[in-house]
């Protein structure tokens, strides 16, 4: 079942998921930017990524502006290159500022990961997995348990999420350096 899903998610403009999202897409502009979900809508993707359905686990749709940062144009003199306005781009990536916000206003939560929903001309959305690392359910788990050690408490804002380690370059080591003999 699995396999189907990541098939239809990976080719959207063949599949079916194209016209269900553009149904979506308006609803989900319409809510809050930070929402909290019940179930997650790529669910091949929330599992390979550690999500489980059961107590413990949070799972939030999030949206982010699109482009590049908007800065305002000086009034005073200036020539347009010393303006300073075009070409202002964050060192952050956007999934990273979503799973910043999210874990932001949920403080008792730890940010696990974070997938790719859908994209507009404005807008990019994306669903955060968070996990309470002192449910009994989570501290039972051998498998999760380690998100309640002292050492991975606010682990999103020091880039040790998934998508915190390919911004700081973690992610693929020895690809783009040269080898010196």
């Amino acid at each position: 079942m699995y396999k189907y899903i990541r098939q239809a998610w990976k080719n959207t403009d063949d599949s079916y998921i194209k016209e269900l999202m553009q149904k979506r897409a308006p609803e989900w502009r319409k809510e809050n930017v930070i929402t909290r979900i019940d179930r997650p809508t790529r669910l091949d993707r929330a599992r390979s990524l550690g999500y489980k359905a059961k107590k413990g686990y949070v799972l939030v749709r999030t949206r982010v502006r699109r482009g590049g940062r908007r800065k305002t144009r000086f009034t005073a003199g200036r020539r347009p290159k010393r303006m300073g306005v075009t070409k202002i781009t964050p060192q952050k990536s956007i999934k990273r500022i979503a799973e910043e916000r999210v874990a932001r206003k949920y403080p008792n939560l730890e940010v696990l990961n974070s997938y790719w929903v859908w994209e507009d001309g404005k807008f990019k959305f994306f669903e955060v997995i968070l996990v309470d690392p002192h449910h009994p359910s989570i501290k039972n788990d051998s498998n999760i348990n380690w998100i309640g050690e002292k050492q991975h408490t606010n682990r999103v804002f020091r880039g040790l999420t998934s998508e915190g380690q390919k911004t700081r370059g973690l992610r693929n080591k020895g690809k783009g350096a040269e080898k010196v003999r």
